[in-house]
C-alpha cells in the first residue's frame, strides 16, 4: 500500500498541535494562582455592576463577562473555580448585581444569590396571583403594563381566568422584557405542566380548566401526601351532590392565611366561591398550584371517603362515617386550644 508522505506528516503534526492546545488548557484548569490572578477574598468595592447570564450559557462565557467588567482580576480565576464547583451550574439566568473587584469565590457566591437578580419573581406552590404582582412591580414592571398583559394575554383554550396559571417556578426576566411576555411564560409552563400531570386525556370527566380547580383545592387544603385522597373525596362530594365546604375557599374570598379556625359569619358570605353556599366546584381557581397537586387532581387515590380533617399537624385523616368524622374534630379541638397548630399559623 503506498502511503502519501506530505499527508501523513501533515496528520502527525495536527495531532501534535491538539495535544499541546489540550495540556495548555489542562494548565490553564488546574494551575496555580500564578496562571489565574485573583483579588483577596472578603474585600470587594462599593461599586456594583450588573452581570447578565443567558439561559445555557457556559461558564468561560460568564468569567469572560465576569472579568470585562472589573468583577474578577481574571476570567481563568472564576472559570477553574466554575469547573471544579458543582454550585456552579445552579446560576440562574438573569441580569445579577454584583460588586466589582471580588475574588472568583465570592463572585460565584453572589451569583448564586437570588436576592441579587434583577428581575426576580418567584412564584410559590399555592400563591394568588394578588401575592405575585407586587413581586413583578419590585421587579421593575409597571402596574398599568402589568394590568394590560393580565387582559390581554392569551390563555389556553376553555380557561377564563389567569389566576391558576402563573406556574410556581423562581423566574428571572431580563432587563426590556415586557409583562405580557413574562405573564406569557408563566401560563406556557402551567399549560406544560398540565400536560405532563394529564390533563388533556381523552377520557378525563373533567375539563382541562375543573381539573385545575381541583388542584388548586388540593394545594390548598392538605399536605403532598395527601393529595391524592383528597382528590377523590372532592370527586366523591361531587357525585352524591354534597356541598364541597372547604375553608380554603373561603379564605380565597377573604384572601387570609394561616387562619385554621373559620366563622360561621365566614362561610355566609355570599360569593360563588364559597363552597359551603354553592354545591358543586368553585367558578375557577384560587391559588396556583404546582406540579404534584396537578397530578394528584387528575389520578386521585380510588377510595369512599366523604371527610377528612386534619386532626394535628401532618396527621390528616380519611373516612365515609360521618360519626367518625365528628370523633376525630373533638380530638382536632382539644389539639388546637393545647396550641399544636400555632407553628402552622
Amino acid at each position: 500500500m503506498k502511503i502519501d508522505l506530505r499527508r501523513e506528516i501533515v496528520r502527525v503534526v495536527i495531532a501534535l498541535a491538539v495535544a499541546f492546545l489540550l495540556t495548555v488548557s489542562l494548565r490553564e484548569i488546574r494551575g496555580g494562582a500564578s496562571s489565574a490572578p485573583d483579588f483577596p477574598c472578603g474585600i470587594g468595592s462599593n461599586q456594583e455592576t450588573s452581570i447578565e447570564v443567558k439561559q445555557g450559557e457556559s461558564g468561560s462565557s460568564i468569567a469572560t463577562s465576569l472579568f470585562t467588567s472589573g468583577v474578577v482580576k481574571s476570567s481563568q480565576s472564576f472559570f477553574r473555580l466554575a469547573v471544579s464547583d458543582k454550585r456552579a451550574a445552579q446560576i440562574a439566568p438573569g441580569a445579577h448585581r454584583i460588586q466589582k473587584t471580588l475574588c472568583a469565590k465570592d463572585a460565584l457566591d453572589q451569583l448564586l444569590d437570588n436576592k441579587r437578580i434583577v428581575g426576580l419573581v418567584n412564584v410559590a406552590e399555592g400563591a394568588w396571583i394578588s401575592e405575585i404582582l407586587p413581586q413583578m412591580y419590585e421587579a421593575g414592571f409597571s402596574q398599568s403594563e402589568v394590568s394590560t398583559a393580565m387582559r390581554t394575554v392569551k390563555k389556553p383554550t376553555g380557561f377564563t381566568n389567569l389566576e391558576g396559571l402563573f406556574f410556581p417556578a423562581q423566574y428571572s426576566f431580563a432587563k426590556g422584557t415586557s409583562a405580557e411576555a413574562a405573564i406569557t411564560s408563566m401560563v406556557e409552563n402551567s399549560k406544560s405542566a398540565m400536560e405532563k400531570a394529564g390533563f388533556y386525556k381523552p377520557s378525563s370527566k373533567f375539563s382541562a380548566q375543573q381539573l385545575l380547580i381541583i388542584a388548586s383545592l388540593l394545594q390548598a387544603e392538605g399536605n403532598t401526601g395527601d393529595f391524592e385522597k383528597i382528590s377523590q373525596v372532592v370527586r366523591n362530594r361531587l357525585r352524591v351532590g354534597m356541598p364541597l365546604q372547604f375553608d380554603s375557599t373561603v379564605h380565597y374570598i377573604e384572601k387570609r392565611r394561616g387562619n385554621i379556625f373559620l366563622s360561621t359569619k365566614s362561610t355566609l358570605i355570599s360569593s360563588p366561591y364559597n363552597t359551603y353556599r354553592r354545591y358543586g366546584l368553585p367558578p375557577g381557581p384560587i391559588n396556583n398550584p404546582g406540579l404534584s397537586a396537578m397530578r394528584a387532581a387528575a389520578n386521585p387515590t380510588p377510595g369512599d371517603w366523604l371527610y377528612f380533617i386534619t386532626v394535628a399537624p401532618f396527621d390528616t385523616r380519611f373516612t365515609s362515617d360521618i360519626k367518625q368524622f365528628n370523633e376525630w374534630k373533638i380530638e382536632y379541638k382539644k389539639n388546637l386550644r393545647a396550641g399544636k397548630f400555632r407553628s402552622s399559623q
